[in-house]
């Protein structure tokens, strides 16, 4: 049985890494060009994409977990306390110390502490959303999508100033920062409760 349910968790680990890697230096490329093109509202994005990262998350998180266990409760905090966790980690934490690793002076600013309504409110209602059709695979790459550009923003947002050069470098520690934290939410935290496999056809599967 625990096999089976490592083997569904490493499919999908493997089936999203192409994907998480082409995205996160095209979004760099492209952030790139933008922040040379003249002063990119940064800040004001991260607060925008942040939201809608841990939204999305929140959905995909609880859409994995009610195909296991049709459980409103238990798929809303899982969904929720999943996004919000592991939201943090690739949005804020792991940039912050990526980026004082490489000597940006990156400075910490964390929605949940700051605005924990509005981010309590998203997650929340994003687990509702999960239980309700198959979004997890939209949601899941949209997640990504969001995180990606979020992580970017937060650290050319609280960093100091960067070059072209910086953010193409930047992009490719974003990769690490969202690419396992991302994954983690949607797949791995989930099944992670769940004790049997698929209801309907009993196999454990992505």
């Amino acid at each position: 049985m625990k096999k089976e349910k490592g083997g569904a968790i490493l499919r999908e680990l493997k089936h999203h890494a192409p994907f998480t890697l082409t995205a996160s230096f095209a979004a760099g490329i492209l952030v790139a060009i933008f922040y040379l093109m003249g002063r990119v509202p940064s800040e004001e994005l991260f607060e925008i994409m942040h939201p809608a990262h841990v939204l999305v998350s929140a959905i995909a998180t609880s859409a994995i977990y009610w195909k296991y266990n049709k459980s409103v409760w238990k798929s809303i905090f899982v969904g929720a306390i999943g996004a919000i966790l592991v939201g943090s980690l690739s949005d804020v934490i792991f940039p912050f110390l990526a980026g004082n690793l490489f000597s940006l002076h990156t400075h910490f600013h964390l929605p949940i502490i700051e605005k924990p309504f509005l981010i309590l409110s998203v997650a929340l209602f994003g687990a509702v959303l999960g239980m309700y059709g198959n979004l997890f695979r939209a949601t899941h790459m949209l997640h990504v999508f969001l995180s990606i550009f979020a992580s970017l923003f937060y650290l050319l947002a609280f960093s100091i100033e960067m070059s072209f050069g910086a953010v193409m470098l930047v992009s490719g520690l974003v990769f690490l920062v969202v690419y396992i934290p991302c994954c983690i939410s949607d797949i791995v935290f989930p099944l992670f409760f769940i004790k049997k496999p698929c209801v309907k056809c009993e196999h454990w599967h992505d």
